[in-house]
């Protein structure tokens, strides 16, 4: 599934190539020429994957890296650093200061994409195409069916999100709001109520094969998706 990722460059060239190569690769592409824009963008909608270059004019990307990191907003974000900077204490430093990953210049735009992938199947599985199953039910993002006991299930697209989402967390609990920036956006502002409604709408969906019971509510917490039925 396409990611939103946020390119922090200020060489135009660099950002150029990047953008390109990973929009040819499906996903949506931010632009900031530096920290400072970076965070505004930041704060208005949250990036599934940051690529930061490590030097960039005033606040450099090592510091712009441990603020996402100190925020708990941005502390799941994942970070791939970019720079010409091949020294093993400099990768010590970028990944110390919170990045996932670590890329040095020059790079092949096929190797982005790839640790691009790497990192989104690592921190956010709900982002890839990869088919995920659980006992029995199969959701494919690639041709986005969900399937059970060799039926089709029919699923509308926020309750195909939440699926997916759950189904890349298995066992974890998650509250209302996490549900919301996670599989809305945080920058969709709707009421929390609106998560029991589409949970509903879910269950409903997988009555059909059982699988309904997989969908557990975690009384005071929010929902969990069980790994077994």
């Amino acid at each position: 599934m396409p990611a939103s990722i946020l390119v922090v460059e200020d060489e135009p060239a660099i950002q150029e190539l990047i953008a390109i190569n990973l929009e040819h690769a499906g996903h949506s592409v931010l632009r900031a020429r530096d920290a400072e824009q970076a965070g505004h963008m930041v704060r208005e909608v949250l990036p599934d994957v940051v690529l930061l270059d490590w030097m960039l004019p005033g606040q450099s990307g090592i510091a712009f890296a441990r603020t996402l990191r100190d925020d708990e907003r941005t502390r799941r974000v994942p970070i791939i650093m970019l720079t010409a900077r091949g020294a093993e204490s400099d990768k010590v430093a970028g990944l110390e200061s919170g990045a996932d990953d670590y890329i040095t210049k020059p790079f092949s735009p096929r190797e982005l994409v790839a640790r691009v992938k790497a990192v989104l199947r690592r921190r956010s599985p709900q982002l890839t195409d990869e088919a995920v199953e659980i006992g029995g039910l199969k959701l494919d993002p690639g041709t986005h069916r969900v399937s059970a006991n060799r039926s089709v299930l029919n699923l509308g697209p926020t309750e195909f999100r939440l699926l997916h989402f759950m189904m890349t967390h298995p066992e974890r609990v998650h509250s209302r709001t996490q549900l919301l920036d996670h599989v809305w956006g945080d920058h969709v502002f709707v009421e929390e109520r609106t998560v029991d409604v589409h949970i509903r709408r879910l269950r409903k969906s997988l009555e059909e094969t059982g699988h309904d019971r997989l969908i557990q509510t975690v009384r005071g917490s929010g929902y969990r998706l069980a790994a077994t039925g």
